[in-house]
């Protein structure tokens, strides 16, 4: 066999490996992998948050911004950090 194949033949099987286990991750627990900051409840209670919430935060201390850093509820896949600068 050459070399070639046999790389292949070994990254079809990795992947099919991960396709399977986050398919059973699914089927076991019901839902996808909460792992955005808004959406894991056991990282928001650790304090974690986005990088660009923690912006809002800092220019409204800063620079006395009127936005409301609780708006977007952690939700970082809508968070723009030059809507939110003076």
């Amino acid at each position: 066999m050459s070399s070639t194949l046999l790389v292949i033949l070994i990254s079809v099987g990795v992947v099919a490996f991960f396709v399977v286990a986050m398919s059973l991750t699914l089927i076991f627990k019901g839902h996808n992998i909460k792992s955005e900051i808004s959406e894991n409840e056991n990282m928001r209670e650790r304090g974690i948050k986005c990088v660009i919430q923690e912006t809002r935060e800092l220019d409204n201390e800063l620079y006395g911004s009127s936005c409301d850093v609780n708006v977007c509820g952690g939700d970082c896949s809508s968070c723009t950090t030059d809507a939110h600068r003076k």
